[in-house]
């Protein structure tokens, strides 16, 4: 587990270790739209995001004629929105139409939590996510390998161009893509870099209050956040919602 990657020493991804895991499953993909939707049906959970009325949304996702907006110091690309939540990832002129089958977005850790309960499981663990996301490959940069674009081929949803004032979609999308929309890692794992970001169980270390995500998302670049390789992380206050937080779930085995 973890690399000895220096770029980002505040991230402490190494040093290179061996962790001992017992048997688990996890999710191939990310927990979609539908599938919260199925959730809240069944127990009219409401999120934080509804609840307040606001999350945070991605500037350039937003119309040209938005409304000025409060921004995020030091990060102003991050957009207070009211009117934004899973239903409305950009905000109330935003819907899920056709949206079905990609991450939902705009949870928190805690109802994260709340869903994976649902299902009868849990979110995974740091250790437990890295060494699914791996698929096998011992130590490589990526989740496909360690080239980036083998075969002149894109194998996950990020940003390309010049972040943040533009974004070419090289790989066709500028926001949260479906969630097959990529291969697959060699245990079939779909997302594992690139799309959203996704919450685990862990805290992020004994220092700060924030919990481990893992994996990068749709906004990651190399030029300042190259977080989507599969042995990098950050973290969230466990209360944070945005527009590319996701989460997958994972469960115990008997």
């Amino acid at each position: 587990m973890g690399t000895d990657d220096l770029r980002f020493p505040a991230d402490r991804e190494g040093p290179v270790r061996t962790v001992d895991l017992g048997e688990f499953e996890i999710g191939t993909t990310l927990v979609t739209n539908a599938e919260w939707r199925a959730f809240v049906d069944a127990t009219r959970f409401v999120s934080l995001a509804e609840h307040d009325g606001w999350s945070f949304v991605f500037g350039g996702l937003l119309p040209d004629d938005f409304p000025p907006t409060q921004g995020v110091v030091g990060a102003q690309w991050w957009r207070v929105v009211e009117g934004s939540d899973w239903g409305h990832p950009e905000g109330p002129h935003s819907d899920l139409i056709g949206r079905d089958d990609h991450p939902v977005v705009h949870i928190n850790w805690e109802e994260a939590q709340a869903y994976a309960r649902w299902v009868g499981g849990r979110l995974p663990t740091e250790g437990e996510w890295e060494k699914a996301a791996r698929g096998g490959l011992d130590q490589a940069r990526y989740a496909w390998g360690d080239e980036f674009l083998p075969n002149d081929e894109h194998r996950c949803n990020i940003w390309q161009g010049r972040f943040p004032v533009e974004n070419t979609a090289d790989d066709g999308w500028v926001g949260p893509s479906p969630v097959r929309t990529y291969p697959p890692n060699d245990f079939g794992l779909y997302d594992v870099a690139g799309n959203t970001w996704e919450w685990t169980a862990d805290w992020f270390d004994d220092l700060t209050q924030e919990r481990a995500v893992r994996g990068g998302s749709y906004l990651c670049h190399d030029s300042y956040c190259n977080r989507y390789r599969v042995g990098a992380r950050s973290s969230n206050t466990p209360d944070t919602t945005t527009g590319n937080i996701g989460f997958r779930v994972a469960w115990d085995v008997a």
